[in-house]
């Protein structure tokens, strides 16, 4: 049966090829790209390796990892260390495009562009996360898990907010966050941004 577990080093590859797989608004994206590779290094390895503490799986004992979730607790923090540490060293194969003219160049500009600050949500939702799902995974509630359980650990670990951006036209993730109660926010064109204010945790009485 499925269950939800969290992220462990051996998990990497798959997550990667996961990202890959549902890269193109839930739809594979593989070979949409000059290399497949840019698409991990952009959106899910960062996260794991800087933050595998909020990195949580869908693991099925017929088809291993089928699904993730991760998240970096401080936006404006992690944003930084993307732009200064990770994308020049892991980002050093691909030049940044001097134009934007294919989807690379938009993947390949975005990343160059990371950086603390150039998303405003992280002043109120500090957090922000990526989630993915096989096709075989969906429509089962491991979504909405997942989210539960990422937000569980920012909410222990003192973060008062976290907040995602869903492209415009991914009707899907649209509805489905719209049914979790996630509040639209201001969005660049193209892209909708939804926040989740994290209530401090419940103390026990002694």
């Amino acid at each position: 049966m499925p269950h939800l577990r969290p992220y462990r080093a051996a998990d990497r590859d798959r997550v990667a090829e996961i990202c890959v797989r549902t890269a193109l608004s839930g739809e594979d994206a593989t070979g949409v790209l000059s290399d497949d590779a840019i698409w991990p290094t952009v959106f899910v390895l960062p996260y794991v390796d800087r933050h595998p503490e909020f990195a949580f799986v869908v693991d099925d004992e017929r088809h291993g990892v089928v699904g993730y979730i991760v998240g970096a607790p401080d936006t404006r923090g992690f944003e930084e260390w993307f732009r200064a540490e990770w994308w020049p060293e892991h980002g050093a194969a691909w030049p940044k495009p001097a134009v934007e003219s294919t989807r690379e160049d938009g993947v390949l500009i975005y990343a160059y562009g990371r950086g603390p600050g150039v998303e405003p949500y992280g002043d109120s939702y500090p957090a922000h996360l990526h989630i993915d799902l096989l096709t075989e995974a969906q429509g089962q509630g491991w979504g909405r898990r997942l989210i539960d359980a990422l937000a569980d650990a920012l909410r222990d670990a003192g973060v008062p907010g976290l907040h995602l951006v869903a492209a415009a036209d991914n009707a899907g993730a649209l509805a489905f966050y719209r049914r979790l109660g996630l509040v639209e926010l201001d969005s660049h064109p193209g892209v909708q941004a939804f926040g989740l204010a994290l209530d401090p945790p419940t103390s026990t009485p002694d």
